[in-house]
């Protein structure tokens, strides 16, 4: 099957294009420009995705698309610029695609002082999202490279990666934490058992990061993995930030700890957002540039409604407001209502809703005293506790069916059932929470339950107070599979482990909207 593409879009492929070329003698591949760190793609619709990748110097990033491994009939996309303002990372929005189609594509870049000159290409593959009622099925986490834990070589690198790989996922839900800018990586880590961890280093991540480049860095570390780049060649992400992208529980009310020579949070994040989006294929905001928030429809079965808990909060503190106000602000008003719009619109069968914290978890921020996450113990609703009750009441009253809470962030995996009969706030139906994680990074709970919203605890995997922090060659990595029966719209949850071993499962039914 060919795919059609407007001409608006594309170029045909030619001789003068991507075909054959003279080239000049060049003695060593280092003379031409290299795709540094693989390739990927991400936000994948039925009708498209966006490819990215980067490169070592000012280059055009030449991408050709086909629905054959071969490239036969394939096209070639106009070029796009990777100059240093963006660290040589160029994306591109790849759209026109017929439905449920493998789509394989290929990127090399041409020298922008040399136009005669291009490098090796590096090939990648996406799928589009149905047209029918097909099978879906995905996997998320959260939570890479943190607490010291690097790739470690001598321990395969980071296993999870390879792991969810094999079960040829449609997507990646990424939940955050895709990096630690506040934790350096040493070379050397020891155990309790007395054995030494080895990382591979840079020297960027010797120190937390506070420049543009060092935050650029931080990401780059984690695509020097052999797995990572792997995965990402086969999988389209669907990413989302949390803290750690900027540093540890950050608000604009944030108290720098002393290794920040750099005193201002919002330079920090304003520096951390923009490496994030530069280094992820993500469809960008005109409306809103910069916005991590936005839904992503996979097909009949399913909608993916990514939000973002981190660039609209109020400050972090005692969480206990007895009103809804600027103090309570977690998602803020914009969001809430482009969520109830999005929700109320939805045909999907599965509304997937990606909240980078969970949302009955004691998570503290105990630099200020109070809380990090929404919950702040039990009792009726109070601070952040007034959005997510908003919404709960929303879904229960328009009527929404079939939504379903994914998250990660505390560093262990859980299933959690909510239940209005078991709750102080009872304006809602009942629905399932599953967090998961970390994806490589250290393990560390179980947080306590807060239970303003009613959670039963049906699933957990932690360590255990007295034993926090575990390395990831501890075997304690977590990731979550969704499974969506085209057929009957049965969702089917897994949670597992770096091994691949199913912890706990469950299969839901669909309610008829």
């Amino acid at each position: 099957m060919n795919i059609k593409f407007s001409r608006r879009r594309f170029l045909t492929s030619s001789a003068g294009a991507l075909g054959t070329i003279a080239m000049p003698s060049l003695s060593r591949a280092a003379d031409r420009p290299a795709v540094t760190h693989g390739v990927q793609s991400g936000d994948v619709t039925a009708s498209g995705g966006v490819v990215w990748a980067r490169t070592d110097r000012p280059a055009q990033m030449l991408v050709e698309v086909a629905t054959t491994d071969t490239f036969r009939n394939a096209r070639a996309l106009p070029p796009v610029a990777a100059l240093p303002e963006s660290d040589f990372t160029a994306k591109m929005l790849v759209e026109d695609l017929p439905a449920g189609q493998d789509v394989f594509y290929r990127v090399r870049f041409r020298d922008l002082a040399h136009s005669a000159v291009e490098g090796e290409a590096v090939t990648g593959r996406f799928r589009t999202a149905p047209a029918d009622r097909r099978d879906v099925s995905f996997v998320w986490g959260g939570d890479v490279a943190g607490q010291g834990w690097g790739i470690n070589p001598d321990d395969g690198g980071m296993i999870t990666f390879a792991t969810m790989r094999k079960h040829r996922p449609d997507f990646f839900l990424h939940s955050g934490d895709t990096i630690y800018a506040d934790g350096p990586i040493q070379s050397e880590v020891k155990l309790a058992n007395g054995k030494i961890w080895k990382n591979l280093t840079i020297p960027e991540k010797a120190k937390v990061a506070e420049t543009l480049d060092e935050y650029r860095a931080a990401h780059k570390y984690n695509l020097t993995d052999d797995n990572l780049r792997a995965f990402n060649a086969e999988v389209p992400v669907f990413v989302q930030w949390d803290d750690h992208e900027v540093t540890n529980n950050w608000s604009l009310s944030k108290e720098l700890p002393a290794a920040y020579k750099e005193r201002s949070i919002a330079l920090l994040a304003a520096r951390g957002a923009r490496a994030f989006h530069e280094m992820y294929p993500m469809r960008e905001s005109i409306s809103e540039p910069g916005r991590v928030y936005r839904q992503i429809s996979y097909g009949p079965h399913l909608d993916v409604f990514v939000l973002d808990e981190r660039s609209y909060r109020g400050a972090n503190g005692p969480n206990l407001e007895a009103e809804y106000g600027p103090a309570s602000y977690f998602l803020g008003s914009d969001q809430i209502a482009w969520l109830k719009r999005g929700l109320l619109n939805s045909r999907a069968t599965w509304k997937v809703l990606a909240s980078d914290m969970p949302l009955s978890l004691v998570v503290p921020d105990t630099s200020k005293g109070g809380s990090e996450a929404f919950a702040q113990g039990d009792g009726p609703v109070r601070g952040r506790e007034f959005e997510i009750a908003d919404i709960l009441r929303f879904i229960k009253m328009a009527p929404i069916s079939n939504t379903v809470w994914l998250t990660a962030d505390v560093h262990y995996a859980a299933a959690h059932y909510y239940d209005p009969n078991n709750a102080q706030f009872q304006e809602f139906e009942p629905f399932w929470e599953f967090v998961s994680g970390p994806l490589h990074a250290g393990t560390f709970g179980p947080n306590a339950l807060d239970n303003t919203f009613g959670p039963e605890v049906r699933f957990v995997k932690a360590p255990g107070k007295d034993n926090q922090n575990l390395p990831p060659s501890a075997g304690m990595q977590f990731f979550g599979h969704v499974r969506i029966d085209g057929a009957s719209g049965q969702m089917t949850v897994t949670l597992r482990d770096r091994a691949d071993v199913a912890l706990w499962s469950t299969t839901l039914d669909p309610k008829l909207a």
